[in-house]
């Protein structure tokens, strides 16, 4: 059974950090993509980040770019978004997932809150 266990939300400072997690298990991940996602309220989800597990290629939203960065951990099954100059905007609920390309992912996690206050 496929697990994605997010954590590491909070409530933060404008211009503060965070780093979430996503313990991954049930399956080989290695030639998976894992993906950050994120859903405000009364907004769609949109695409976070994303990195391919075998070769660490990255891929960013424009809003994130240059302050959020997606790594994994092989040894831990475990990929992590580290998160800085947190804004307001970025407040939403954060889910991880996987797949087998970026455009297509087929199991989520549940979502880890992150409230940035102002």
């Amino acid at each position: 059974q496929v697990q994605l266990i997010a954590s590491g939300g909070g409530l933060v400072q404008a211009g503060g950090s965070l780093r979430l997690s996503c313990a991954a298990s049930g399956r080989t991940f290695s030639s998976y993509v894992m993906g950050w996602f994120r859903q405000a309220p009364g907004k769609e989800r949109e695409f976070v980040a994303a990195i391919t597990w075998s070769g660490g290629g990255t891929y960013y939203a424009d809003s994130v770019k240059d302050r959020f960065t997606i790594s994994t951990d092989n040894a831990k099954n475990t990929v992590y978004l580290q998160m800085n100059n947190l804004k307001p905007e970025d407040t939403a609920v954060y889910y991880c997932a996987a797949g087998l390309s970026t455009y297509k992912y087929r199991y989520w996690g549940q979502g880890t809150q992150v409230t940035v206050s102002s």
